[in-house]
């Protein structure tokens, strides 16, 4: 069978039992794809319960389907853009909080990813991961959202990432810190807000590999999975390239000498 029919599947069953239980169900955090699939086909059906996807917070990448009765709230967004998340969903995630001590190597995405994976943990069972860089006090960390099921044996095993030793405690997701995140600032020029352009730019990639990576499905917008190149970019939106990080188009106005856009980014390292 398909992934992508496999993963309907595991949908219909999570449906089913939310509905013929009267309770909450939700599956493994998806990928952008899959959240595309899970989505269309959501939407395609008049589902006799409730649907949404969760990940932690507001603009979460990674996140899970999650299916209600009528008796529990959907989580909702106030004036000030602050998402309040009934506690029943919120339980379904914890946070973990690596700390690492002060004088090594800055640790990267790939390294926490690639050190959970090594503890025999699938990919799904974790959702996004928010790296801290080392300052003058810390040798910085990360906030790692994670099925609540697997935090204790995370807690109790994960002890190294690289080289480094690591500190770890879990926490509940309204701890959740994204106020430490390496975002870097970038100015360029683009020659037009196509999305291989903007993507080139962001992630300084030749324009053919930029169109690459979107054929390919590892490039998403606003956490949409977004496929075709042409597609146009605006001012606030977020772009991600799987294994590469996150930008967002923070202003795009103004020509050069050039006649080209003049773009301003914020990168999350």
């Amino acid at each position: 069978m398909h992934s992508d029919e496999l993963l309907i599947a595991r949908l219909e069953d999570k449906i089913q039992q939310a509905a013929d239980n009267y309770m909450m169900t939700a599956g493994d955090f998806l990928d952008m794809h899959q959240r595309k699939v899970a989505e269309d086909f959501c939407k395609s059906r008049k589902l006799p319960v409730r649907w949404l996807f969760y990940g932690g917070y507001e603009e979460a990448e990674r996140c899970m389907p999650v299916f209600l009765p009528d008796y529990i709230d959907v989580p909702a967004v106030d004036e000030n853009g602050n998402m309040t998340v009934p506690g029943e969903i919120a339980e379904l995630v914890k946070v973990i909080r690596v700390s690492v001590p002060k004088g090594g190597r800055a640790l990267t995405h790939r390294d926490y990813l690639g050190s959970l994976l090594a503890l025999g943990l699938d990919r799904e069972v974790t959702g996004d991961i928010l790296v801290r860089q080392p300052d003058e006090k810390t040798g910085g960390g990360a906030d790692i959202i994670v099925e609540t099921g697997v935090a204790e044996f995370i807690e109790m095993n994960y002890d190294k990432a690289g080289r480094a030793n690591l500190s770890v405690t879990v926490l509940p997701v309204e701890k959740l810190d994204m106020g430490t995140q390496n975002i870097v600032s970038k100015h360029d020029t683009v020659a037009s807000l196509r999305l291989d352009n903007v993507v080139s730019s962001a992630f300084a990639l030749s324009r053919a590999k930029a169109a690459e990576a979107i054929r390919r499905g590892i490039v998403s917008v606003n956490s949409v999975e977004a496929l075709k190149v042409d597609q146009e970019v605006s001012e606030g939106d977020r772009i991600v390239l799987r294994g590469k990080g996150k930008a967002v188009l923070t202003e795009a106005g103004g020509r050069s000498r050039k006649d080209r856009i003049i773009v301003n980014f914020s990168i999350y390292k």
